[in-house]
């Protein structure tokens, strides 16, 4: 008998299946039910990828409000698995002194709508923003999904939690919500800015930036099939300036100042006052 007959072969590991999204049976933020497939897009290069997730994103657009999303969203299983790693420059501290710039110039803006007072930012990354506000006189708290994250940024000496916006019970408390890069990660974008509105003081307000669905240089990455949005991972609506405007006027806010985003590309900034 040969020795190769002793060889024990190796099991071919078994895939890790996919796990459905959650799907929409209607628009999410109007809740209209006639919507349809838009198109596809492939996460499966994203930085965060990992197998539980199905590679191909499907978008859906409403014909009622015209809003663009994602057939579904994930499950807090799947919301654990996704979370349960970082992108580097998203660590509290990583790229602060880069970073820096572009935050002041937002705090900067913010001041002239709300001086001083408590900042709430959700979903901080690397605390940038809230270590600049600092500098200006707020009081900063953070907020994110991340375990590790508010870890991180407590070990930094700002007061920070685990948990979801919708779930804080503090009426009244902040002056200004930044929700950078946010809206666009909750399944129902609307329970948050019903959460910043209760959580806000009267002349409080929020800081908003998002990818500009709609805007010119969205049309020419999409001529040119190099568009990264349609496979980003965790995001689950595409915001044009004029549908991010009329959700928040439905949520008790009034839009006051509109800027291009310097922190990613073909984004753009809002600042709402509560009302």
């Amino acid at each position: 008998m040969s020795a190769s007959a002793f060889v024990t072969a190796t099991p071919t590991p078994t895939p890790t299946p996919h796990k459905p999204r959650l799907l929409y049976d209607a628009c999410p933020l109007c809740s209209a039910p006639e919507i349809s497939v838009l198109r596809h897009g492939d996460c499966s290069h994203h930085l965060l990828y990992k197998p539980v997730v199905a590679p191909i994103m499907v978008w859906m657009r409403c014909s009622a409000c015209e809003h663009v999303f994602t057939d579904g969203y994930f499950s807090d299983e799947v919301s654990a698995e996704v979370f349960s790693s970082t992108n580097p420059g998203q660590q509290p501290g990583a790229e602060f002194e880069q970073s820096r710039y572009i935050s002041a110039r937002i705090v900067e803006r913010v001041t002239r709508y709300a001086a001083d007072g408590r900042w709430l930012d959700v979903g901080f990354g690397n605390g940038s923003l809230l270590f600049t506000a600092e500098e200006w006189g707020y009081e900063p708290e953070g907020l994110d999904l991340r375990p590790s994250t508010a870890r991180g940024l407590s070990e930094l000496g700002i007061e920070a939690r685990c948990a979801d916006l919708t779930t804080l019970d503090a009426p009244g408390r902040y002056s200004v919500i930044s929700l950078a890069d946010v809206l666009e990660h909750m399944p129902y974008p609307g329970e948050g800015l019903v959460a910043a509105h209760r959580l806000l003081r009267e002349d409080g307000v929020i800081f908003a930036s998002m990818p500009h669905y709609g805007c010119a240089v969205w049309r020419l990455l999409d001529a040119g099939n190099v568009n990264p949005y349609w496979g980003e991972l965790e995001h689950f609506h595409n915001f044009s300036r004029r549908r991010l405007y009329a959700l928040l006027e439905e949520h008790g806010f009034e839009p006051l100042h509109y800027a291009v985003s310097e922190r990613y590309r073909v984004c753009m900034e809002v600042i709402a006052r509560r009302v």
